[in-house]
């Protein structure tokens, strides 16, 4: 007995000194899983809590096909219509516009600003300065010389009056005085309404393009796909949409320069 005891006493000390060893103190423990964690995880792919994983939100995904653009290769498209052509008459568009503008919204009216006018005859309607000689007399007058076309005196002096410029034309026979308006809040805002009667013939203009591009491509439906088709219908409208921001922006840069 005595010696089984012993025996005893013997494999509890052992296994007392091995058992640490086998399943290591807490703190020990703990750590080497902490350690061993981020291998683990590559293995088995799960996620580190310091990681995180980006999903697409409905904004995102909206504002993503919103900016996506339309390319065809030229030599698909070229025997049916010349994109090229189509963006330089868009583009036109813009240009003419910029000229309407400094042509005519000067905040001090000049003889070039009077261009535009148009009157109404017997015979129809003609710019003024087609039916008038337009020249500066001093600072403060503008005068309108009709001798080449007496009879459209009294028309000329009624769309002077209704142009929308603030001008008060006098009649000295077949001569029109136009004082020169003084730069008021009323003649600022006059001539950003007519900046925005420019802008808005301009998209008109800008709409007869895209709408001529469109024709010619349709004339092409029984020969080529309609995928292609509406790939450069698609094109086509991308450009227009292009040019209208373009036409709304200089627009805006024209009215804030005249109400100051």
């Amino acid at each position: 007995t005595a010696m089984a005891l012993s025996r005893v006493g013997l494999l509890r000390a052992a296994w007392s000194r091995s058992l640490p060893a086998l399943v290591g103190s807490p703190l020990e423990s703990t750590t080497r899983r902490l350690l061993v964690l981020p291998h683990s995880c590559q293995q088995c792919g799960g996620l580190l809590p310091a990681q995180k994983r980006h999903y697409a939100t409905k904004k995102s995904k909206a504002k993503s096909k919103g900016q996506a653009k339309v390319n065809i290769n030229s030599a698909l498209v070229e025997d049916i219509i010349n994109l090229e052509e189509v963006k330089d008459e868009m583009n036109a568009v813009v240009v003419n516009l910029k000229e309407d503008y400094s042509r005519n919204l000067s905040i001090r009216t000049s003889p070039g600003a009077l261009d535009h006018i148009t009157v109404s005859t017997k015979d129809g309607k003609f710019p003024l300065n087609q039916l008038g000689q337009i020249s500066m007399k001093s600072n403060q007058v503008i005068l309108v010389n009709m001798t080449s076309f007496p009879e459209a005196t009294a028309a000329a002096t009624r769309a002077l009056r209704e142009s929308g410029m603030n001008l008060n034309p006098e009649v000295d026979g077949t001569v029109i005085r136009v004082p020169v308006p003084k730069v008021t809040r009323e003649h600022r805002e006059n001539l950003a309404k007519l900046a925005k009667q420019f802008t808005n013939k301009a998209k008109e203009s800008l709409r007869k393009v895209r709408t001529n591009a469109l024709n010619q491509v349709k004339k092409s439906k029984d020969t080529v796909s309609e995928d292609t088709i509406k790939l450069i219908e698609k094109q086509i409208q991308q450009l227009a949409d292009g040019v209208a921001v373009d036409l709304d922006n200089q627009l805006a840069i024209k009215t804030k320069e005249l109400l100051g």
